[in-house]
């Protein structure tokens, strides 16, 4: 006899609803079942039905309309801008599938912006790696970085499809620092492509630099389709 508790009914249809969505069987801007109908499934009453959609609505995965219906909403992916976190983490926070594709890791020489940027001579050797993350099978998130190989000397060896750069950099090199600025830009044809957005879509760029040990330890830039992420925060 198992002893996990039953989910709330308004739970389960919310995840009815959450899983059809991730699965790709309703899609953006398709209409889902009315709350009568989906009551009448779930032998649950409206009031119930009408709780666990204005939970996804709040949530933005469903927009209500009005007169008209309800429908499968514009995904926009959320960052905190308070902490720095694993986005792996972030998408498994909202219930969601991360996966990644590794793109480049490489040793780079330094040229004379991240020269200045790392406190190193032009030519210095650093680790480069592009990553592009993945939310329930959407590309939401192109990782170009540079590393210092003072601070993080086994970085190309790791494996970065089973686990982030930021997660092994937060291990390795305890994070003293950070600064960021956020710009909305024309996307490079590579990262355009890696994004699969269409010409003329704008990014939104994080660039982010990182200090341990006394050190610059990351020059990064986060790349999202302006469509569908967006930065937030609170003090």
């Amino acid at each position: 006899m198992s002893n996990t508790p039953t989910p709330p009914a308004y739970q389960r249809v919310k995840q009815y609803v959450l899983e059809r969505i991730q699965n790709g069987l309703w899609k953006e801007g398709d209409a889902i079942p009315g709350e009568e109908a989906l009551a009448r499934e779930f032998g649950v009453s409206r009031m119930t039905v009408n709780r666990a959609i204005r939970e996804l609505s709040d949530e933005q995965i469903v927009e209500r309309v009005q007169g008209s219906g309800t429908y499968v909403a514009q995904q926009k992916y959320q960052a905190t801008l308070v902490e720095i976190r694993n986005i792996a983490e972030e998408i498994a926070a909202r219930g969601h599938a991360h996966r990644s594709e590794l793109h480049k890791l490489e040793r780079v020489k330094a040229d004379e912006t991240l020269a200045r940027a790392f406190g190193v001579k032009t030519g210095a050797p650093l680790f480069h790696s592009v990553v592009v993350h993945f939310e329930n099978g959407l590309a939401i998130q192109v990782e170009d970085r540079h590393v210092n190989p003072e601070v993080a000397p086994d970085y190309l060896a790791q494996d970065f499809t089973s686990q982030t750069p930021n997660a092994y950099l937060m291990r390795v090199a305890p994070l003293q620092g950070v600064s960021f600025v956020i710009e909305a830009v024309l996307p490079p044809a590579a990262v355009a492509e890696m994004l699969a957005m269409p010409s003329g879509e704008p990014c939104l760029v994080l660039r982010r630099q990182t200090r341990s040990m006394g050190k610059t330890a990351s020059v990064a830039a986060m790349w999202h389709p302006a469509s569908r992420y967006q930065f937030a925060g609170s003090f």
